[in-house]
């Protein structure tokens, strides 16, 4: 059993033009951003849930959903999941990018989940 809680929850798909996805999102349906990384913005779509956009040009990169969840704790929720018998495809690490800790595994669908703390002050989700 998942011992962590869930503080918040995005998913993350990739866009070609993330000026206009921002402008459609902010504009047409009044979405508030609230976390601007650049090459990804995070807009919130209710309490704790999260929608993230990130640029691809459509060659380089996945264009792959990635649903990721938001906890306290990586590393633990890292030693519950090996325990579990789940396949971890990338471990524990900071991403200096994003200024966040995060792992990458796979849900049995081979949907790409990610579990991640911000290190950034911005964020508060």
């Amino acid at each position: 059993m998942w011992a962590h809680k869930i503080d918040a929850s995005i998913t993350f798909l990739k866009t070609r033009d993330l000026d206009l996805t921002t402008e459609f999102y902010t504009k047409l349906l009044g979405l508030k951003l609230v976390l601007d990384q650049g090459t990804c913005k995070i807009f919130q779509t209710g309490f704790s849930a999260y929608l993230g956009f990130c640029h691809t040009d459509g060659v380089t990169g996945s264009n792959e959903v990635i649903i990721t969840f938001v906890v306290d704790d990586v590393d633990e929720a890292c030693s519950q999941l090996e325990k579990a018998g789940i396949q971890i495809e990338v471990r524990p690490s900071h991403n200096p990018q994003y200024n966040i800790y995060q792992l990458f595994f796979r849900d049995p669908n081979g949907y790409l989940i990610e579990i991640q703390h911000f290190l950034d002050p911005a964020w508060k989700g």
